[in-house]
C-alpha cells in the first residue's frame, strides 16, 4: 500500500515485536533516536540523513537502517516528498532472529545505506506478506519472512569500538532514564558525574550524540509510546511521561515520529 502525500501510516503487523510504518511525506525529521532496530526501503523520492555512521544520501530502490539509540536525522531531497517503508524490531526480536548467525559482540548495522537490488525485493515481499490481512499461519510465516530478509543482510559488526566514556556519564544518563518526568538540571547531572557543568555537557553529547536535554525529551517520547500502545489514556501518559500536557506531548510526537499520539492509540 503506498500512502497519499504528507501521509503516514502505522499498520499492523503480523509478528510480535514488529512495527510497520508507511509514509510519504516531505517531513523533516530532528536528530532523534529510536529503541528499535530500522530497516526500510524507499520506494519514490530520496532523502538526506546524517548519523553517528556519516551523513548519506538515499533514494528509490535503496533500503536504509539504523540501529537502536543511534541519533540521526532525514529531510527529503529538494524539499519533495518521498515515499518510503520501515520496520521497526525490538532488540528481543532482533536477538531472535539472530540466533544461530556467528559474530563477535553485539549485532549493529555497519551501513546506513544498503544498495543490494535482491535485498530491496526480498524487503518488499516481506512488506507485503507481513501486512496483508488474508495470510494463513501467521507465526510461522513471520519467521520465515523475516528470517529469509534478515539472512541476506546481517554481516559483522566493522569498525573500532567507541571508547568507553566516564564513568560518572553512566550515573548521570541513569537519572535521565530512570526518571524522566523530573525536571533535571546540568548542575545536578554534574554533581552526580563528578565533572562540571561544561564537561558533562561536553562529554554527554560526546557519548550519546545528545544534549542532555534531548536525550531527555527522547526518553519521555519514548515512554509515552510505550504507555499509549499498553492502553493508557493520551491525557495520562503525557503525564505520566513528563510532558506539560497532552499538546505538548501532541507537538513532540508530530515533529518526532511524523504521527500523532492517538496514531500509536489506534494502532492497537
Amino acid at each position: 500500500m503506498r500512502p497519499n502525500a504528507g501521509e503516514f501510516k502505522l499498520l499492523a503487523s503480523r509478528c510480535a515485536g514488529l512495527s510497520v510504518i508507511a509514509a510519504c511525506s516531505a517531513h523533516r525529521f530532528p536528530r532523534h533516536t529510536h529503541d528499535e532496530f530500522g530497516i526500510g526501503a524507499i520506494s519514490r523520492g530520496g532523502q538526506m540523513s546524517a548519523s553517528g555512521r556519516g551523513q548519506v544520501t538515499a533514494g528509490a530502490g535503496d533500503m536504509i537502517t539504523v540501529n537502536p539509540g543511534e541519533v540521526h536525522d532525514g529531510e527529503p531531497l529538494r524539499g519533495e516528498p518521498r515515499a518510503w517503508c520501515m520496520f521497526y524490531l525490538t532488540p528481543a526480536l532482533m536477538a531472535s532472529l539472530l540466533q544461530g548467525f556467528e559474530f563477535p559482540g553485539e549485532f549493529e548495522f555497519s551501513a546506513p545505506v544498503l544498495r543490494q537490488g535482491m535485498a530491496a525485493d526480498a524487503f518488499r515481499s516481506a512488506f507485503n506478506r507481513l501486512t496483508a490481512p488474508d495470510q494463513p499461519a501467521p507465526d510461522l510465516l513471520a519467521d520465515e519472512t523475516l528470517l529469509g530478509l534478515f539472512a541476506s543482510l546481517i554481516t559483522k559488526p566493522q569498525g573500532k569500538a567507541a571508547d568507553s566514556p566516564h564513568p560518572g556519564l553512566r550515573r548521570a544518563r541513569a537519572l535521565l532514564d530512570d526518571d524522566p518526568t523530573v525536571n533535571h538540571s546540568l548542575k545536578g547531572l554534574a554533581i552526580e558525574a563528578g565533572l562540571s557543568r561544561f564537561q558533562t555537557l561536553r562529554a554527554f553529547v560526546a557519548w550519546t550524540g545528545l544534549t542532555p536535554h534531548a536525550y531527555l525529551m527522547q526518553q519521555r517520547a519514548s515512554r509515552a509510546r510505550k504507555l499509549i500502545i499498553a492502553g493508557r489514556p493520551l491525557a495520562a501518559a503525557a503525564f505520566e511521561a513528563g510532558y506539560a500536557d497532552q499538546s505538548h506531548m501532541t507537538r513532540d510526537f508530530r515533529r518526532r515520529y511524523g504521527l500523532t499520539p492517538s496514531a500509536f492509540s489506534n494502532a492497537r
